[in-house]
């Protein structure tokens, strides 16, 4: 496809990855208000996002391999329909346990669109070039992480649209790209009717991961670590992806290629990826709710607050893609942003409920910056090793990957700070002469405008104080993707689609 012409798909494509990216940041800002209306707990909060990214995460090597063997364009209309089906529902829900659901099945619908858009990109354009398209990608990608939150928290304050409106506003966009695919999108697809999907791997690989993250999501709360439950829970994990890479190794057309995961650059790709995922889902899920709980701030003025992590996002993806094109060279871009990504995290990890917006700013800003230079960098070195034929498999990996990172980030950064917010909330009414036992409403419901003022400014206190622990964790996470960047072999980027 020539540059029109790519140009032209590329609105279709660039408007999917919107709307999937838009329907998780929409949602960031007006989460507090959700949970609140819906009477729901800070267990749930981090469930909602769970939920999502645990069924994205499991689908996610499922719909690369599909696109290695059917009709990109096919499996990405069906998988815009399963987002706007998921999309109306959510809307619709009635309790948390509704949401928790129907948020599963758009996670669904979510990973298919993110790595179907990464595949497509991918068969059209040879990885040299693909840096200066990257640069389109990242601004969109920043655009709907810096739109989203201040859609959500307009749509959320305004009386007559309400929270719902954040999950019926996807859909007319989705429809409008689906119209604008069938037309625009035209590739060559290799017919390879010999192959097999291998749904026995591709099961194993949801079950095992699935088990992974509902341990990482309920230890600590509903059971200990040393305990049956974990035991039980860790051991058949571990047991169900044994089983899974046995069954990978020998069938013909694996899930999750192993080969290709084997090698130095892709597996040292994957691992920084990983490390992002957990540091940045991880981080960035829980600043709606520093803003909103810990600050006090509406809806709309954390979404604006939360700009300067968007501005980074997408100041840096956009000069690191056009830099990554005119070299040819990606490597001292991925180290410069897991560097400065990691500094951003520990200036975060000095908040509490007073700390000047001014700082807090800076170091989300450095946090942007940071997954700005390195998050498609490292598809991009994935890509760049691999064949076209391989190319959807090894693109879902390393998403697969990055989700898994970014829900264990949540699961594990949400624990942490339901344990740490518990203790200061139980600490904060005793000073105050309040028996933490005998007022439910200190610790068990995020419905905070319906809370006595004495009690509301305590909670407020500890949501504030407790989330810089988590910042400290996601920096401690980031080193790991600095010690994997500073080992990948510094190559250039071919000029070919194909190896």
């Amino acid at each position: 496809m020539d540059h029109r012409h790519i140009l032209r798909a590329l609105s279709g494509l660039l408007i999917v990855l919107f709307v999937a990216m838009t329907s998780s940041t929409v949602v960031s800002v007006a989460l507090p208000q959700i949970i609140g209306s819906l009477n729901g707990t800070q267990s749930q909060y981090t469930w909602v996002v769970t939920a999502m990214l645990l069924s994205s995460t499991a689908s996610t090597p499922i719909w690369g391999k599909l696109a290695d063997l059917f009709s990109k364009k096919l499996l990405l209309q069906i998988s815009i329909g399963i987002f706007v089906v998921s999309s109306i529902a959510c809307g619709f829900a009635q309790s948390t346990e509704q949401l928790i659901a129907f948020r599963a099945l758009q996670g669904i619908g979510m990973g298919a669109l993110q790595v179907l858009v990464q595949v497509i990109i991918a068969a059209m354009i040879s990885p040299k070039e693909r840096g200066r398209y990257n640069g389109y990608l990242g601004g969109v990608m920043a655009v709907a992480t810096v739109g989203g939150p201040l859609l959500g928290g307009f749509i959320t304050d305004t009386s007559w649209l309400g929270w719902r409106w954040c999950f019926f506003i996807a859909v007319p966009f989705t429809l409008l790209a689906f119209v604008m695919l069938t037309r625009t999108l035209h590739l060559t697809e290799i017919r390879r009717p010999e192959t097999k999907v291998d749904y026995l791997g591709a099961s194993l690989i949801a079950a095992g991961v699935s088990m992974l993250l509902l341990w990482v999501t309920f230890v600590g709360n509903d059971f200990d670590w040393l305990s049956w439950q974990t035991a039980a829970m860790v051991g058949a994990s571990v047991v169900i992806l044994g089983v899974a890479v046995a069954v990978e190794a020998r069938v013909k057309e694996p899930v999750v290629p192993l080969h290709v995961v084997r090698r130095r650059d892709p597996a040292l790709a994957i691992v920084a990826s990983l490390a992002v995922g957990m540091a940045m889902f991880g981080g960035a899920v829980f600043l709606g709710q520093y803003f909103q709980i810990g600050r006090g701030y509406s809806p709309t003025e954390a979404g604006l607050l939360t700009i300067p992590l968007m501005f980074g996002v997408l100041l840096s993806s956009t000069v690191a893609g056009r830099l990554v094109s005119k070299t040819g060279k990606v490597k001292p871009y991925i180290i410069a942003g897991v560097v400065v990504l990691t500094f951003g995290f520990l200036g975060l990890s000095t908040i509490d409920h007073e700390t000047p917006l001014v700082l807090v700013s800076a170091g989300m800003l450095a946090v942007g910056v940071g997954v700005g230079m390195s998050m498609q960098n490292l598809v991009l070195v994935l890509q760049n090793t691999v064949p076209l034929s391989e190319l959807g498999s090894a693109s879902g990996a390393i998403t697969f990957f990055r989700s898994l990172g970014g829900t264990i980030g949540v699961s594990v950064l949400g624990a942490v700070l339901a344990n740490q917010v518990a203790t200061k909330i139980t600490a904060g009414l005793a000073k105050i002469g309040v028996d933490p036992a005998a007022s439910s409403s200190g610790g068990s419901t995020l419905n905070v405008a319906a809370m006595p003022p004495e009690i509301r400014e305590v909670v407020r206190a500890a949501y504030g104080d407790a989330t810089g622990h988590i910042f400290l964790i996601s920096a401690a996470i980031s080193v790991v993707g600095v010690i994997a960047a500073l080992f990948l072999t510094p190559t250039k980027l071919r000029d070919s689609v194909d190896l």
